[in-house]
Formats: structure tokens, C-alpha cells, sequence
């Protein structure tokens, strides 16, 4: 049992480095000139494999059954869905579309 618990307890400290190491890399990350866009993909990517890690290893969902990811994975699904909506009614404002712009145009 003893050996059990100690390849656990390794298995754990190795996520924990790999967090941290990923946590480096998002800091030199933001360091380096690159353009917004690709600094907020490479970001979003470590932040996804890190919150991958996280619910994996430390929420123990590598071991469960289909019972708790189905319902874990439509939350997942339904989240990704209703961001993409929001970025998507909110994508005028990126074009440079304002709402006084309308008016002016209404006056003109």
C-alpha cells in the first residue's frame, strides 16, 4: 500500500511541475513581441492545457465513468456555445461599428 500511495503522491508532484512549467511559459510568453493575437492563442492554449490537467489529475475525471463525463462534457460544449454567441453579437463593435454611428447615418 505504502508503494501505492508514493506513486500517487509522484504522479501528482509531476502535474504539479508541469503546471508550473506552463505557468513560465505563459509569463515568457507575454514578454516576447508578438502580435495581440497569436499572444492571446498561445494563452488560450496553455490555459486549456492547463485546466486540462487540473480536471484530470487533481478532480480525479481520468478514472470516471461515462455517468460524469457526458454531463461534464455538454457543460463544456454548452459554455464554448454560449461564449461564441456572445463574441459573435458583440463582433460589430471590433469592426468599429457604434451605435451613435447609426444615428448620424439616420441624420444624414
Amino acid at each position: 500500500m505504502t508503494h501505492d500511495v508514493a506513486k500517487q503522491v509522484r504522479g501528482y508532484m509531476m502535474v504539479f511541475g508541469t503546471l508550473l512549467v506552463l505557468t513560465l511559459i505563459t509569463v515568457g510568453v507575454s514578454y516576447l513581441d508578438l502580435p495581440e493575437v497569436e499572444t492571446v492563442v498561445v494563452a488560450l492554449v496553455i490555459a486549456t492545457t492547463k485546466a486540462s490537467l487540473v480536471a484530470m489529475f487533481f478532480m480525479h475525471l481520468k478514472g470516471e465513468r461515462q455517468m460524469v463525463t457526458w454531463p461534464l462534457a455538454l457543460t463544456a460544449f454548452l459554455f464554448v456555445a454560449l461564449l461564441g454567441s456572445l463574441l459573435m453579437s458583440e463582433s460589430d463593435h471590433l469592426f468599429g461599428a457604434r451605435f451613435q454611428d447609426s444615428f448620424q447615418s439616420i441624420k444624414d
